[in-house]
């Protein structure tokens, strides 16, 4: 319930609460700020936008500010992803095809095949791609002028992509999660435009438990709207909100079993730590790339969790949240920890 990563059953919502312009876009102040100079300018000089790379976790709106910008640019979109991409002809294809000016938007694109990945060099800087005609002695390299276009790339793992790649973006902007305001706004509007009526503290409820995410209030809004559907007036209000979260074992500060499942390993099962992710992710029966990417993040920005060299550390703060004592060795341990890093 609380990933963060896309599923089948969130696309359509999205695409109806997706806001169009940058002025509907909530929150990401500093990335909006930015992205408001860039278009501007741009327009201003009759240019298409200089390439973009967004960066940082899944379920942000990075896709959404991809939609904006062609909007805003007033421009076609075109969208694909990096696993989508598997042999150089398809890179090919799909940027000979673009129009002047066009927005080309590739998600995951740290996940480019470094092959593909070389069509993108000239595309990028030149506007153009070298294809390789014939074989063997008689072959021979042919250049496409391309029309100028943007290229905006999504990532969750800044650190994957290859340098050169990376250099070729003009502008590269992280987004970061939502504080609890900017989610209730969020919240408040995704309620509107679904019908839902919901009070201010039915929505700060959700906001709470949403992990900093859009994608994760969106979704628990459509199960709160649900539950206030079946065992109450159709109205979200505090009372609903907290009933139908404590049913999806959803706490106050939005952890959900498998959050506590990987403070209790670390915990009970290892001390507290230190832990590698492989052995947490074993005990937890839980994919190393999804602790990593999906749930660790929230949980080092509550400050339940040290990454050290060692492995992964249960803080204070978690020891207190689960209802453990907290040993009188932690702070010792914790500060020895932190020394080596």
């Amino acid at each position: 319930m609380l990933t963060p990563a896309q599923r089948g059953e969130d696309a359509p919502l999205e695409r109806s609460l997706r806001p169009r312009r940058l002025a509907e876009y909530i929150g990401q102040d500093r990335v909006k700020a930015s992205l408001g100079v860039f278009i501007e300018a741009a327009q201003k000089r009759g240019e298409p936008l200089d390439h973009i790379l967004l960066y940082g976790p899944p379920g942000l709106g990075k896709t959404t500010l991809a939609s904006i910008i062609s909007a805003e640019m007033g421009v076609s979109l075109r969208v694909t992803s990096g696993p989508a991409i598997e042999r150089q002809g398809d890179l090919v294809s799909i940027l000979t095809n673009l129009k002047a000016g066009d927005v080309l938007f590739i998600d995951e694109i740290h996940r480019l095949n470094r092959v593909v990945e070389e069509v993108l060099y000239p595309a990028m800087e030149d506007y153009a791609v070298d294809i390789v005609i014939g074989k063997g002695p008689a072959a021979r390299t042919m250049r496409i002028n391309l029309p100028k276009f943007t290229l905006v790339g999504a990532t969750t793992r800044l650190a994957l992509l290859t340098g050169p790649l990376r250099d070729r973006f003009g502008a590269v902007l992280r987004l970061d999660f939502y504080d609890p305001d900017a989610m209730l706004e969020i919240i408040t509007r995704s309620a509107a435009i679904l019908g839902v009526p919901i009070e201010e503290a039915g929505g700060r409820a959700v906001a709470m438990r949403s992990r900093g995410t859009p994608r994760v209030a969106n979704r628990l809004l459509k199960r709160v709207r649900d539950f206030a559907e079946v065992h109450g007036n159709g109205s979200i209000d505090a009372q609903v909100a907290a009933r139908a979260l404590t049913m999806l074992e959803i706490d106050d500060l939005g952890l959900d079993d498998i959050d506590r499942r990987i403070l209790l390993s670390i915990v009970e099962k290892f001390g507290g730590g230190p832990v590698g992710v492989e052995t947490l992710a074993a005990a937890t029966s839980e994919e190393t790339d999804t602790i990593m990417d999906v749930y660790e993040p929230y949980l080092i920005q509550l400050g339940f969790l040290q990454r050290t060299p060692r492995g992964r550390v249960a803080t204070r703060h978690a020891y207190e949240h689960l209802g453990f004592p907290v040993p009188a060795s932690l702070d010792t341990q914790q500060r020895s920890f932190l020394d080596e890093t």
